[in-house]
Formats: C-alpha cells, structure tokens, sequence
C-alpha cells in the first residue's frame, strides 16, 4: 500500500475507532488495514495508535499525525476534483441515501435515467429511514424530507412536499367527514412515529397553525403501512402526497379537512460543503431538481382540484 493510501486507512481508523469499520468503508481486509498502520509507524518511529479489546485511539503523537494527514488528503482530493471538472463528466462512485418510501417511488427511475446519460458513472443507492451522518457514512448526497436541523452540510430544495389528510370512502361513509380539527379527537386516526399517549397534527388555517390533537389506533414508522390502513378503511392518516397523490386522484382516497392543510414540509439533497464539487454530484443535485421541481408529478391532482 502506497503512502497516500496508507494515510488514509490510519485516518479512518482514527475517525471510526476501530480498524474493522475502516477495513470495511475502504473495502479492505482488517489484517490489511492494520499492516498499513504498522507500516507508518516503522517510518515514522512512533507509535499512533493506542489499541484495547473494545476501541482504537490515537496516541499523541498519532493526534498531531491525523490532523496532518486530513489535510493532506483534502488538499490531494481537492485537486483531482478541480481537475476532473474540466472535464464536467461524472465518472466513479455516487453514493446517495435516501428515505425507503420516496426511494422506492421516484428515486430508482430517477437514478436509471441519470446513469443512461454517463455511462461511466457507478451508482451505490441505500434506501433507510434513519438519518445518516453522510460524512461519517461517506455518502455524496443524502436525500431528505421535512425540516432539516442545523448542522455543517449544504441543502438544497428539490421539490415542495405536501402532506394530506385522507381516509377511504368507505371509512367516511361509516364514520362521517370530519367538521371541524376538534372533531379528529371523535375518529380513529393513524400516526407517523411510536405509540403515545397524546399525538398532534400540525394544521394550517390561513395564517394561523393549529396543534391539534388526537389518539392514534395504530403507529407506523412506515408511510407505506400508514397507506396501506387508510386504504382499507381503518381510519384517517397524514401523509405526503408523493404516497398518496395518485390515490386522491383516482378517488380510492378522499383529502380530509381540505380548509385545515397540514404545514408544507420539503424535499432536500444534503451534501457535504467543498469548495469543488464533484461534477457527479453537482450534476445529480441539478438533475433532480430538475426531475421534480416546484410542480411535482405526484401533485398533478392539486392542479385540477
């Protein structure tokens, strides 16, 4: 292993704490990782890291070594990036992350479609609704939904993404349409999250954002499974319209209180801040914007309404 690469297998071993997780994001054997290690600290006649049963940690010598070898590598990947966008050609591997509903539903077809255009380029796409670190995860960009919380990546918006009341015909036929919000505590309605005592439903009149709140007869983390219960009548859900937008259009769901919308949340692409920014990502981010835009397809029943 040359000096670069073994430089960069101390650093992830320093940033994960343990040679096994470095071995498997570099997608080396641990025995290799932990020989190039070895071989630093030959060169450099110090040891760097200090070893236990349950965590690796830099020595001090290996702190000062680390913070070094960031910069180094950085400077090393900053310059190939500027070089390779002379070329604006993605190539290599984009990583992207994603949400598993939205993923499945727009995020295959959109990912086929970019690839036909770069052939060269080689896609690795992980569909998980936890959030991600994409720094530590080494993801190019993460594709997100709803409020973002402060942290150190670039955001850019994508596409708005509209929520919905909705509940069958036959669940409103047996149950009623809703009057009034206060009339949700009368219904049973079905919750994004863990079972609590106590759920709240953030809607929108005018200006004004009420909390209004309601028990839940079943809780998913899973949009699909929360459809999925809507569909066959077991009560009202609050959804994005993404799942549910071809469902109110063909009538197999009826929009609840359309007077109290739930607040717009959006879609995001999260990616780490760099000063040359892959083409491959650059390119991806623009696409997407592109693909799904203020006026999404899955929206298409709210332009007729």
């Amino acid at each position: 292993m040359d000096k670069l690469d073994a430089m960069n297998a101390f650093a992830k071993v320093v940033a994960s704490g343990s040679y096994a997780e470095a071995a498997r994001r570099l997608g080396l054997t641990r025995s290799a990782v932990s020989k190039a290690v070895m071989e630093l600290e030959q060169l450099l006649g110090a040891r760097l890291l200090d070893r236990t049963t349950r965590r690796v940690t830099p020595t001090e010598a290996g702190t000062a070594y680390y913070e070094r070898c960031l910069s180094i590598l950085a400077d090393v990947e900053e310059t190939e990036l500027q070089i390779s966008r002379l070329h604006d050609e993605p190539r290599g591997l984009l990583k992207v992350n994603a949400p598993m509903s939205f993923g499945i539903l727009y995020l295959g077809d959109a990912v086929a479609e970019f690839m036909r255009s770069y052939p060269e380029l080689r896609v690795e796409l992980i569909l998980n609704d936890r959030f991600i670190d994409p720094l530590e995860e080494g993801v190019d960009v993460t594709v997100r939904i709803g409020a973002l919380a402060d942290s150190s990546l670039i955001s850019r918006r994508l596409a708005p993404a509209h929520l919905a009341l909705v509940a069958s015909p036959d669940y409103l036929l047996e149950h009623g349409m809703p009057a009034s919000p206060q009339a949700l505590s009368e219904h049973q309605c079905l919750a994004y999250g863990h079972m609590a005592a106590v759920h709240r439903w953030q809607l929108r009149h005018g200006a004004e954002t009420l909390a209004v709140p309601f028990s839940a007869a079943l809780c998913s983390n899973n949009g699909e499974v929360l459809r999925a219960a809507a569909l066959a009548g077991n009560g009202i859900a609050n959804l994005p319209t993404f799942l549910v937008g071809d469902d109110i259009a063909a009538g197999r769901l009826v929009v609840v209180l359309p007077d109290y919308p739930p607040a717009e949340l959006g879609i995001f692409a999260l990616y780490a801040p760099n000063r040359y920014l892959a083409a491959k990502t650059r390119l991806f981010i623009d696409f997407l914007a592109k693909r799904f835009g203020d006026s999404p397809s899955w929206d298409a029943y709210r332009q007729s309404a």
